[in-house]
């Protein structure tokens, strides 16, 4: 058996499995009646597969697909992958959202998933949500809340996670955070 017909066998009794698993799921007897794990051939499809846990409308959607465009235009991995697919799914192009706080979260998200390839828990565990409170002057500024699983991302990715949110404030027209000058001191 060469390589080629070994992930291929793989791939067969893969989907074997699947089809066995969703047979027994769909007797009733498990809280859900699907397969929860998604199968994933590539890393556009690991991304969409592990942020559809929270918002299931972007499954089927062509995020995937224009991933995949992405790649091609800029490279794979490109930060600017990232960037733009994190913008599209903000602005609601590929489907809705309930409010557009929620269509943001859900581009930080898809992006920061593709940064991180797809592998680790900090999309879904370490960003855990983004909120809006009121500068002095009245405007809405983003508050982006994390968690220790944040870490399991590294330091480049999370760092990179900062700028997507800031580069959606400004796509957005959210105000940027006026700290007081009591806090200002504290660092400086």
């Amino acid at each position: 058996m060469n390589t080629e017909q070994y992930f291929d066998h793989i791939e067969e009794e893969t989907k074997r499995a699947y089809v066995i698993a969703n047979e027994a799921r769909s007797k009733g007897l498990d809280p859900v009646d699907k397969v929860e794990i998604p199968l994933a051939r590539s890393l556009a499809e690991k991304v969409v597969g592990l942020i559809s846990a929270f918002y299931p409308q972007i499954e089927n959607s062509g995020i995937v697909e224009r991933i995949l465009e992405l790649e091609k235009e800029n490279g794979k991995l490109d930060p600017m992958v990232s960037f733009k697919i994190a913008e599209e799914v903000a602005k609601q192009k590929f489907c809705k959202f309930s409010t557009l706080l929620e269509a943001i979260e859900a581009g930080i998200r898809i992006g920061f998933a593709y940064t991180t390839l797809g592998v680790v828990s900090s999309p879904i565990e370490g960003f855990t949500g983004l909120t809006l409170e009121k500068t002095n002057d009245g405007k809405d500024y983003f508050v982006a809340h994390f968690s220790g699983p944040i870490r399991s991302a590294g330091t480049t990715a999370s760092c990179l996670v900062l700028m997507m949110i800031d580069y959606l404030r400004e796509i957005f027209g959210y105000a940027k955070y006026d700290p007081s000058e009591e806090e200002i001191q504290r660092y400086v």
